[in-house]
């Protein structure tokens, strides 16, 4: 299994100068998920949904808090009233369903893809949410149904809409996922070059939890001896984290001889 399969959420970065959220942003990023999702009441369908997207996350990055996740996904989803708000909702679903599957706690790959394609109809096209919508439908097509062709063209939409909307986390992300791509394709300058993107930007924001993961990712591009500096760097991180994100030590432990890379 790809290690990339694993990245998880565009969502959310610091927002202005508003104390909550920057603290929220702070432990988040920290691999601190449950300490920032303790900050924000669920009274809201803004701050319900901003609180399950938290605790998804957790889920993929640790591996754990499955059944805390799914509880703020129900208060989410009981709280939504337009589209745009069921419409994300229903993307936190499909996420926590293709987490489910892809650590293989159960299989979920039905579900996430049933939950992604509601949320297509409800999100409006251009809308803020579709970026990320359409990134983790990159991520079902990449890593369930092993089609690298739709991956790609849903990577690049996302990309496009990431841009747009100035969200320079989502765009790590699919920096990130192109350039992986582009690497299984033989085509290194190009896999370099988005892998270096992603450390950018995870770097410029503070984002320490993506940060190990961007640099193991870039080490795989590089010839040695920058491919181990990378990769040392990474462990750094890693330990620092207290061995998050869990899925990372397989790919900072030195490959069996033979073993596949991808």
């Amino acid at each position: 299994m790809a290690y990339s399969a694993m990245a998880g959420s565009g969502w959310g970065t610091t927002e202005g100068d508003d104390p909550l959220q920057t603290a929220v942003w702070r432990l988040r990023s920290r691999a601190c998920w449950a300490d920032a999702a303790a900050l924000l009441q669920p009274v809201t369908a803004a701050t319900a949904l901003q609180r399950a997207a938290l605790l998804v996350e957790r889920c993929l990055y640790t591996e754990q808090g499955w059944e805390e996740a799914e509880d703020a996904l129900r208060t989410a989803e009981a709280l939504a009233h337009g589209d745009d708000e069921r419409g994300a909702a229903a993307c936190e679903r499909g996420q926590l369903a293709y987490a489910a599957t892809l650590h293989g706690v159960r299989d979920r790959a039905d579900e996430a893809r049933a939950a992604l394609g509601r949320a297509a109809a409800l999100i409006a096209p251009g809308a803020r949410g579709r970026a990320l919508l359409d990134f983790r439908r990159g991520l079902l097509a990449e890593n369930l149904t092993r089609s690298p062709q739709a991956a790609r063209a849903a990577y690049r939409r996302a990309h496009a809409g990431a841009t747009a909307h100035a969200d320079p986390l989502l765009l790590s992300f699919t920096w990130r996922h192109l350039a992986g791509l582009a690497l299984r394709d033989g085509e290194l300058a190009e896999a370099r070059h988005g892998f270096a993107e992603s450390l950018r930007i995870r770097e410029e924001l503070g984002y320490l939890v993506g940060t190990a993961p961007a640099l193991a990712s870039l080490a795989d591009a590089e010839s040695e001896p920058e491919a181990s500096r990378l990769r040392e760097e990474a462990r750094r991180l890693y330990r620092l984290l207290g061995g998050v994100p869990t899925w990372l030590a397989r790919h900072l432990s030195p490959p069996a001889a033979g073993a596949a890379t991808a």
